[in-house]
């Protein structure tokens, strides 16, 4: 199977990377440290395979370097002139900032920049600072030293985390026995957690309608509405360039591509066949997020973005793409209400589920369990929701136990 062509071609790339690292991950410890040194200097490229490592803001926009990076932020901060005002320019930049070196230090790819920093001390990496000869944006070493005291305290809780309890607690961890959740069975907490997307009446035949019609439009128009105002754009970046990335024609035939690829038949449901059949892991974790979860999300935030007058936005209505049905429930695709669903789910894993309810509590309480990843974020729970429900169910666990 030609998986890797595949992956390249049709998945965000901090998805490939995570994939690439769980396959690689035990050769990294041959790898030659990078000195601190190194790392601060804004022009440095990171290499590994003899490929550069990448990062990102809102896990699309991606950079070899902290220098290509601030020459983004500065076209950022000019965006939107007439309309922010120098506080909230200055502000927007900050936080950029913030964010994309941690991306740059908590790579998917390369452990390298973050064991830098956890082996130095704080004075050390002040020290480091001090010598970069190359211009840096205001709030550069604050930036630094906030990442520095955040992850000497913090596990990155994902399927390639290099700590064995990270990766149990990834929603892609997968469940040998099967977690029963809803009235079915499912291979991993990833895998409800995509499949709840779909309406139970939802085929395999209106997915690819849905795609046909998707695929008729020029979307160009429909983005730069969401890009040029300020106020829509920024609460929603990771949203607005998800959906830039996804709705591009060759993406889309990447979606039409893999459903045919699968051999489901057309009237198949689609939220059945992500559940435990006859044989396990029908799906891989891989393929729930970046095939039924990115396809999921795609209808519910074009539905979600679209004026209430867009004859689009009416047929995803009818395809139930207006919301989340569970039971007798209907939950906003983006609420709190279904955000909260999560925590009932991890509720089954950790306080019902012996096994992981062990392994969540043998985290020592002060290292906070953290979720970061390219700079990515997720529309229908947004990571700081997240990570606060991930530590609030190892305290519900400890307590119980």
């Amino acid at each position: 199977m030609d998986i890797w062509r595949r992956i390249a071609f049709g998945v965000s790339r901090w998805t490939v990377v995570g994939t690439l690292l769980m396959v690689t991950s035990g050769a990294s410890a041959q790898t030659q440290p990078i000195p601190l040194q190194e790392i601060v200097t804004p022009s440095t490229v990171i290499s590994k395979d003899g490929r550069p490592v990448t990062f990102a803001l809102h896990g699309f926009k991606e950079f070899k370097s902290l220098a290509e990076m601030f020459s983004y932020i500065d076209s950022q901060t000019r965006r939107w002139p007439s309309i922010l005002t120098d506080e909230e320019r200055s502000g927007l930049g900050r936080e950029l900032l913030r964010r994309g070196i941690e991306s740059r230090v908590v790579s998917m790819a390369d452990e390298r920049p973050l064991e830098a920093l956890l082996t130095h001390t704080s004075e050390e990496l002040r020290q480091a600072i001090a010598q970069v000869k190359e211009s840096v944006p205001p709030g550069f070493g604050e930036a630094f030293l906030g990442v520095q005291e955040k992850w000497k305290h913090s596990v990155n809780c994902w399927s390639a985390s290099s700590y064995l309890p990270g990766r149990v607690l990834s929603n892609w961890y997968p469940i040998a026995e099967g977690i029963q959740l809803y009235g079915a069975t499912y291979d991993s907490t990833e895998h409800f957690w995509q499949a709840v997307k779909y309406h139970p009446d939802i085929s395999v035949a209106d997915l690819t309608e849905m795609l046909g019609m998707l695929g008729q439009k020029d979307w160009r128009p429909w983005i730069s509405r969401l890009d040029g105002d300020p106020k829509l754009y920024l609460p929603n970046a990771y949203a607005v360039e998800f959906l830039r990335h996804n709705l591009a024609p060759d993406r889309l035939r990447w979606f039409r591509d893999e459903l045919g690829r699968h051999e489901l038949k057309s009237n198949v449901r689609v939220r059945s066949v992500q559940q435990r059949g006859a044989a396990p892991f029908r799906f891989s974790a891989l393929e729930e997020k970046v095939l039924w979860g990115d396809l999921a999300d795609l209808f519910h935030l074009v539905y979600t973005f679209s004026s209430p007058d867009d004859p689009l936005r009416n047929k995803l209505a009818v395809r139930h793409f207006d919301g989340i049905y569970l039971g007798e429930r209907r939950m906003g695709f983006i609420s709190e209400e279904f955000r909260s669903l999560m925590i009932e789910i991890w509720r089954v894993k950790y306080l019902q589920m012996a096994r992981f309810g062990e392994v969540i509590r043998s985290i020592p309480m002060e290292i906070r369990l953290e979720h970061f990843l390219n700079d990515g974020d997720s529309p229908d729970i947004p990571i700081p929701i997240y990570v606060g429900y991930l530590n609030q169910i190892r305290d519900l666990a400890r307590t119980q136990h």
